[in-house]
């Protein structure tokens, strides 16, 4: 890969400091900050996203120059940058945060045509890193390689991971925020998106009432990733936090069909693009539990909940809202917008559960059905995942509903009852369709992934990586190109009782 190939669009377009000073600071003013990554001379490629490398104009095998160019090791010739956002954290205004871990490299067009930001992430400090050392471990690295790469395959919008590398260096981390920090392996990954472009960067402009260089971004933004907006004037600002919210109920349906919960919904982790990004202290959901945080942080309030999301989504949106008001100055349009997102997000909703569960088309009569459904998951807290996969053997007539395939503890003779009434229900409603079998069938094979990455899985993985062995790694890593297939089934199982209180496995922190 030429140097030349790489482009630098918000570089030249938007005002930054330019003294390549890493100093942890405020920097206002400017919309991003030149800084060098550290490097890692001793640095060990251990994953590469091949396909993408290509697709992008990557030479397979890698030249040892480019694995370089991955490992962060490049000369002063790459114009490397981070960027300055702000946001609210656990719904709290934390001022200016920016990119404390990434540094990007650069803007590559692929065999389409379409343009790539990559970044580092764990390739030093910057000066948004706010008293870190902007370095990264293997166990918070092979969780977002292979996290964000499984919702890719689910077809899910996600930011993709480029490569994995061991970057020779030992970290310390505190993973539980409890006085007893290690040292661990560090890492460094390279990911890549569209846009890494989020709320908090208007955020930060709003707030620091720089509107003309607010008006540039959002123009920007516009024509770069919606151009299908012609409007001008204040109705074009409309226009584009429409679109937004389109795309954030558009991932957060995608994300209660696969069970996925997030953990750490701030506005500086929302992607004006829709896409899942910053993947933390993420997990698949297990049990059905509504109240379910992955996040040790957000205990006791379980903001980030899984039954929260589609709440912090609309929350976050009324933030970037009002981030975008001085351009609209108009109240009541941006209401609107906000006051359509429930009735949008419970069409789109109901309408996957229907997928789910392999209905022709939602009806009036659907909305207790699904109801009843909802009931029977509080009750059993069965395995998400699992509960769907019976449930297509049992449409297929492969076998029984069995509750021991997909509960984790014994249920009671009542709660068999509802099983049965609910298994009694759901025929008859199938019974109902429209469509054939086959056709029913094929929606629920579409919906409903067969294997998840599960936390216990995970951290197998990364135990086992520590210690040099990366089979757990690279068998996760091809299971999960395959989700709605049952390539694995020894991966496909509940999660196993050594795991209930593990740290790292059922707790997780934002340092996971």
């Amino acid at each position: 890969m030429k140097l030349n190939h790489f482009k630098y669009p918000f570089v030249e377009k938007f005002p930054g400091d330019e003294s390549w000073n890493p100093m942890q600071r405020q920097t206002p003013g400017v919309l991003y900050a030149l800084v060098h990554p550290i490097g890692f001379p001793k640095a060990e490629l251990i994953a590469s996203n091949d396909e993408l490398l290509e697709n992008l104009g990557f030479k397979l095998p890698l030249s040892q120059k480019d694995i370089d160019v991955l490992n962060s090791n490049v000369d002063e010739d790459f114009l490397t940058y981070a960027t300055a956002y702000a946001g609210h954290q656990f719904g709290n205004w934390a001022g200016q945060l920016g990119d404390g871990r990434a540094i990007y490299f650069g803007e590559l067009k692929d065999k389409d045509n379409k343009a790539w930001e990559l970044q580092w992430k764990g390739a030093g400090a910057t000066p948004y890193s706010r008293h870190a050392d902007g370095r990264a471990v293997l166990r918070s690295s092979i969780r977002e390689y292979l996290m964000s790469e499984a919702m890719f395959h689910l077809n899910i919008p996600t930011t993709r991971a480029l490569s994995l590398s061991l970057s020779g260096e030992k970290v310390m981390r505190d993973i539980l925020y409890n006085g007893n920090a290690a040292y661990e392996p560090g890492a460094v990954m390279v990911r890549a998106a569209e846009s890494f472009l989020r709320f908090g960067h208007f955020e930060l402009l709003s707030a620091r009432d720089n509107i003309e260089e607010l008006k540039n971004l959002a123009d920007w933004s516009i024509e770069r990733y919606f151009p299908e907006i012609k409007s001008e004037g204040k109705e074009k600002y409309i226009e584009f936090f429409n679109e937004v919210k389109n795309l954030s109920i558009k991932m957060i349906v995608e994300w209660y069909r696969v069970g996925f919960v997030h953990g750490v919904m701030n506005t500086d982790n929302m992607s004006i693009l829709g896409l899942s990004i910053d993947y933390g202290p993420y997990a698949m959901l297990e049990e059905y539990d509504l109240k379910f945080t992955s996040n040790t942080t957000d205990l006791p309030g379980r903001r980030y909940a899984f039954g929260q999301q589609a709440n912090i989504a609309l929350w976050n949106l009324s933030a970037f809202g009002n981030a975008l008001y001085p351009l609209i100055e108009d109240i009541e349009p941006l209401q609107e917008v906000l006051e359509s997102f429930e009735d949008q997000f419970w069409k789109a909703f109901d309408t996957m559960m229907g997928e789910k569960l392999g209905l022709d088309k939602l009806r009036e009569t659907d909305k207790v059905f699904l109801h009843s459904w909802q009931k029977l998951m509080i009750d059993l807290k069965p395995d998400y995942t699992l509960f769907f996969v019976e449930l297509m053997k049992l449409y297929n007539e492969e076998s029984e509903l069995d509750a021991k395939k997909f509960c984790y503890e014994e249920i009671s003779q009542e709660q068999q009852e509802r099983l049965e009434d609910f298994v009694e229900l759901y025929k008859m409603r199938i019974a109902s369709n429209e469509i054939s079998k086959a056709e029913s069938l094929e929606k629920m094979k579409r919906s409903n992934p067969q294997f998840i990455l599960r936390n216990y899985q995970l951290f197998e993985a990364i135990e086992a990586a520590e210690q040099g062995d990366y089979t757990m790694f690279n068998k996760l890593n091809e299971a999960l190109k395959t989700p709605y297939e049952n390539r694995f089934p020894e991966l496909q199982a509940k999660r196993p009782s050594w795991a209930d209180n593990q740290p790292g496995c059922s707790m997780l922190s934002c340092s996971s």
